[in-house]
């Protein structure tokens, strides 16, 4: 989720500073022609005060030779192109002495910038130049040209017009835009670490609920949420949450302690049944075969009520029992535990693999889910068949794998095997009562290990006993999140 949140947000981010980022420079390079332009009028009013006195046109003037002195200096100091021009075009003053006012056909520079001859028609009618068009740091033919009128008795006696190039104030606008580029990027930087730091805290309850809720899935019931960070609402998830985990784990508990009040309060009177079919078996002839069939139903139902108790005490483990365990030297002693039955019912039963592979588990149920495996693949194989169990360290787990040369079970088959009471079709007149992988998968889930099957080849059945070899969080505290 983060990844489709935190570009969302970025992509909101650029585009808010791209928003400032594009009119702040605009007005950076709008200020700084601006400036330029005022510079500019303020130099042609000077010259316009100083035109004012100049009477003659064709005679040597001492008033003249003065403007056309400093409109010399005003060139050789700033490079910027100055003239004063009579009403009808001809020159008052000029440096460099041969500039004339461009043409009216000329009144439209490079991309249709108006030039010099609109700005000195527009001090003809007595008014100072406009503002002229904004020049880009990339127009790098850009000029600019200010005109102001010299006003004699109140008319217009003539023009005093500069044509300045713009290559430094293009250099400052750039200057100016790196550095409102520089800010862009400081604030993109915190724009990114705000996001970051903002979805982690939006999303640090997603992932507690998400982790929570996969221990949940594989048996952790106790499991909580810490929900001390976050927005409100995933805090009020997060107490939802926790709310219905325990309600839900209650539920599972009434279940359990049902289940095993009812195997153990049924387990006396059904002794008693026993005992007394027993006393009544005395009365009757030897061999009968009604009673031999009322027995042997007593003692499947006192079997079954054995493993239901079984059962719901392996549902209500915990991995507060479990160590470091060396899983092959448990799987041999089971092996050899297992032989001499093996042994009597015709099947061959090896053990294989590493002689040693610790890994996390509680021996007492680790114990008791091989003595399931092994009971079952003993007691499906046939006279002359193999049992094999091997022992193997595979990345972060230790394998205990259990082959048999059984049946084995179909595809269907196999997406049931493991259910409560479910025993295949083929093996109704085998003796069990269908809980003993039920009780194996409680016990192994309880520890932290797993239990899956798969095809033999060619013909049999593949149990595996998954143990961890890393040491399991801290249990008995029940939070998902610290």
């Amino acid at each position: 989720m983060r990844s489709r949140l935190l570009p969302l947000l970025l992509i909101l981010l650029a585009g808010v500073l791209l928003a400032l980022g594009f009119p702040l420079a605009a007005s950076q390079a709008q200020a700084e022609q601006q400036r330029v332009v005022v510079d500019r009028i303020d130099d042609t009013a000077r010259f316009a005060s100083l035109a004012q006195f100049v009477t003659s046109t064709t005679l040597p003037d001492e008033r003249r030779a003065t403007l056309q002195h400093e409109l010399d200096r005003y060139r050789d100091l700033y490079g910027i192109r100055a003239g004063v021009f009579y009403r009808d075009g001809r020159t008052m003053a000029a440096s460099p002495r041969d500039w004339r006012v461009p043409p009216e056909s000329e009144t439209a520079g490079e991309g249709g910038r108006p030039d010099g001859a609109r700005a000195y028609a527009e001090a003809l009618a007595g008014r100072r130049s406009h503002d002229p068009p904004q020049v880009w740091p990339w127009q790098r033919e850009g000029r600019i040209a200010v005109a102001s009128p010299v006003i004699r008795d109140g008319d217009v006696a003539a023009v005093v017009l500069t044509d300045s190039p713009t290559g430094p104030m293009r250099s400052r606008i750039l200057r100016g835009w790196l550095a409102i580029a520089v800010g862009e990027a400081a604030a993109m930087l915190l724009a990114v670490g705000a996001a970051l730091r903002l979805t982690g805290w939006v999303l640090k309850p997603v992932r507690t609920l998400d982790r929570a809720t996969h221990e949940i899935a594989t048996g952790k019931f106790t499991s909580r949420v810490v929900a001390s960070v976050g927005p409100p609402e995933l805090r009020r998830l997060a107490h939802s949450f926790n709310e219905m985990a325990g309600n839900v784990e209650g539920a599972l508990e009434q279940q359990r302690a049902f289940v095993a009040d009812a195997s153990h309060q049924l387990r006396n009177p059904l002794s008693a049944l026993l005992l007394r079919m027993e006393l009544l078996a005395l009365e009757l002839p030897e061999g009968n075969e009604e009673m031999a069939s009322v027995r042997a139903e007593g003692k499947r139902l006192a079997r079954v009520l054995d493993d239901l108790l079984d059962l719901a005490s392996a549902e209500h483990s915990d991995a507060s029992h479990v160590v470091l365990t060396d899983v092959a030297e448990i799987a041999a002693e089971r092996v050899a535990s297992w032989r001499a039955s093996a042994e009597r019912r015709g099947v061959t039963l090896t053990s294989a693999g590493q002689a040693a592979a610790t890994g996390w588990a509680d021996p007492v149920a680790l114990s008791s889910a091989l003595d399931a495996v092994v009971d079952n693949a003993v007691k499906f194989s046939p006279d002359g068949g193999t049992v094999t169990v091997t022992v193997r360290a595979e990345g972060d787990h230790v394998t205990v794998e259990t082959r048999d040369s059984g049946p084995g079970l179909t595809d269907e088959e196999l997406e049931r095997v493991g259910d409560r009471f479910w025993r295949s079709g083929r093996h109704q007149n085998v003796s069990g009562s269908g809980l003993g992988l039920s009780i194996t998968r409680a016990l192994l889930a309880g520890s932290g290990a797993g239990l899956s099957f798969a095809h033999n080849s060619p013909a049999g059945l593949r149990v595996l006993i998954t143990v961890p070899r890393e040491a399991p969080e801290a249990t008995g505290q029940g939070l998902a999140e610290r």
